[in-house]
């Protein structure tokens, strides 16, 4: 990557600052048995017998959430999020490790109902918390490293992609986005709609069942939503060295969201991030598998697979319109460091 020093983080962006430091840290050598670096969701080696998945996150008030924001929907977003990359490999997440800053005038009851928030949804997938640190801090930052195992079959990753596979995403899109905006602007909905967005933002659902049943119906290739569908896919395709497009008109929207936002709620779907549904590319009979095991088990309750585009030639994400005609949005996704994204 050439790149004319010095340059301010702002105008490198996330991505390109995290290519940069990939070609100055050490990244291993055939010994670490490296199957999957920087990069990717997680990070992935072999052990002697199996295979160890890795991944660290963090939120910052200010940055993901607002100074009031409920403790104990903090803690499970922060689990949540770490789980959803675990998701994306295919894995079974196994311990976790937290590192807590935050002001000393924190009532103690609040990081009591964080760590609850934490405990319901890691509960639920059977993660044992196993030690972290505490620190004192100006703003309180959560941050929490997952690590699981991969599965026989094999994992997920960014970087296997084809030319002519399908691109398919599980749930529904863009209503963490919706739900982010009607918290900020103070928005009020009928009550079914209030806290379906609520947790859309608030209380995501990560796919690890979801994931682990990909990888055992013969998918490869995968990525989590959480900088928006189209920067995602990106990604992704970059990784594999391939191009996409997406249909806008199969973009799955939730009823819910599209009724409370009928104007931005396509800008939400391509862009939104943090819904943490998964996006994974195969051919079209790995696919439609996938698809049909995923909606007939208890796992697919209200988690529809949804074919959204195909992997092409070259580069980048383009997008279509029902008449076939070029989409265009007027922002691509999250990007820490630029401005709106």
């Amino acid at each position: 990557m050439a790149i004319i020093l010095p340059m301010k983080v702002s105008e490198l962006g996330e991505f390109g600052l995290i290519e940069l430091l990939s070609e100055v840290v050490p990244q291993g050598s055939r010994e670490h048995r490296i199957l999957a670096g920087i990069g990717d969701d997680a990070a992935a080696w072999r052990s002697d017998d199996s295979v160890v998945l890795a991944t660290i996150d963090a939120l910052v008030e200010g940055v993901h959430f607002a100074v009031g924001s409920p403790w104990w929907e903090l803690g499970w977003k922060a689990v949540a999020v770490n789980l959803s990359d675990i998701a994306a490999m295919g894995g079974i997440p196994r311990y976790a490790l937290v590192a807590l800053s935050l002001p000393g005038d924190t009532e103690a009851d609040s990081v009591v109902q964080l760590y609850r928030g934490m405990a319901e949804l890691g509960n639920q997938f059977d993660v044992a918390v196993v030690g972290g640190n505490i620190t004192s801090a100006p703003v309180t930052t959560i941050t929490m490293t997952v690590i699981g195992q991969g599965q026989n079959e094999g994992i997920l990753t960014r970087s296997k992609a084809v030319t002519g596979d399908l691109v398919a995403v599980t749930g529904y899109l863009g209503s963490a986005a919706a739900g982010l905006k009607m918290l900020t602007r103070g928005l009020r909905f009928a009550p079914e709609t209030a806290d379906f967005l609520r947790k859309a933002h608030l209380q995501p659902q990560p796919r690890v069942a979801q994931g682990q049943l990909l990888v055992k119906c013969g998918v490869r290739a995968a990525i989590d939503i959480s900088d928006g569908l189209m920067a995602d896919l990106g990604h992704l395709c970059k990784a594999s060295r391939v191009g996409a497009t997406i249909a806008v008109e199969q973009v799955p929207i939730h009823p819910l969201m599209r009724t409370a936002f009928p104007e931005d709620s396509l800008d939400f779907a391509l862009t939104g991030g943090e819904d943490y549904e998964l996006l994974f590319t195969a051919d079209r009979q790995t696919v439609n598998g996938a698809k049909a095991q995923i909606e007939a088990s208890a796992i697919g309750d209200d988690c529809p697979v949804t074919i959204v585009g195909e992997v092409t030639e070259g580069e980048g994400v383009s997008l279509l319109a029902k008449d076939g005609r070029p989409f265009h949005v007027a922002r691509g996704g999250w990007d820490h460091f630029k401005k709106g994204g």
